[in-house]
């Protein structure tokens, strides 16, 4: 069982665990109560009720994957998140880069932060967002959507916790032998939002969209979209295109 570390309330688990990264070793999990200033990929804000979500940050110093592989721990820390929640509901999937989808909800959010030294990773710090028990969501995130909207049930939070701090502590395990590597980033293909051989929308960040059929992700988690009005294969990095996800009502 992975040791968790509960606060009752903080901004921030990604930032309380920055400013106490010299304190705390490696594989140290914190998780709140409430998270009063959460934060998501691009600058938004995480929503979530006091108590009734996973609202956790896992440490990792010196990781054992280089700069260039950094990807990796996004890919496992995605992984970590999609088999905690397949003990309760099945076709969770991740969209790149590592969105935590429930059909077309929104269930969980990743936020991967680095800090280098020179051409080596000096820590990184992972913060996990899974919406579990909340019901109603007021931020405008398009279709959020919880375990309990899912499924109907409510679920113990101290036990989804200690399950997620769990899996997230085998983050710790990554030795960043190509093997592994290459094992895991098949599983996270395997996983991948809408990596069907199906055409989708795609929008750029100045708003035009255009419609692609998803190629693969690279293992630098590049994603590569062999767009259908030429057939030509094109490389995004993150932000450089998002997904056009029409607005659902879940029931």
């Amino acid at each position: 069982m992975s040791k968790i570390i509960l606060l009752q309330e903080t901004p921030s688990t990604n930032d309380f665990l920055k400013r106490m990264v010299s304190t705390f070793e490696s594989g140290t999990l914190i998780s709140a109560y409430h998270q009063s200033a959460g934060r998501g990929q691009k600058g938004n804000t995480w929503e979530a009720d006091p108590g009734k979500n996973v609202t956790m940050s896992l440490l990792l110093k010196k990781p054992r994957v280089g700069v260039k592989e950094q990807f990796a721990i996004s890919e496992a820390v995605s992984l970590a998140i999609v088999e905690a929640l397949e003990k309760y509901v099945k076709g969770i999937k991740i969209k790149w880069p590592n969105d935590i989808y429930y059909n077309d909800g929104k269930i969980g959010g990743i936020l991967i932060e680095h800090s280098l030294a020179g051409n080596a990773i000096d820590y990184t710090i992972a913060g996990v967002g899974v919406n579990i028990n909340q019901q109603v969501f007021t931020s405008g995130v398009p279709n959020p959507v919880s375990l309990k909207i899912i499924t109907g049930n409510d679920y113990d939070m101290n036990i989804i916790t200690e399950e997620f701090g769990d899996k997230l502590a085998q983050c710790c395990n990554l030795d960043g032998s190509p093997k592994q590597l290459k094992k895991m980033h098949q599983r996270y293909l395997d996983r991948l939002y809408r990596f069907d051989g199906n055409p989708y929308q795609f929008v750029t960040p100045q708003g035009k969209q255009f419609e692609a059929i998803i190629y693969t992700v690279a293992p630098d988690g590049t994603l590569i979209l062999r767009h259908t009005i030429d057939d030509t294969l094109r490389r995004y990095q993150f932000k450089e295109v998002g997904f056009v996800i029409n607005r659902v009502k879940f029931l």
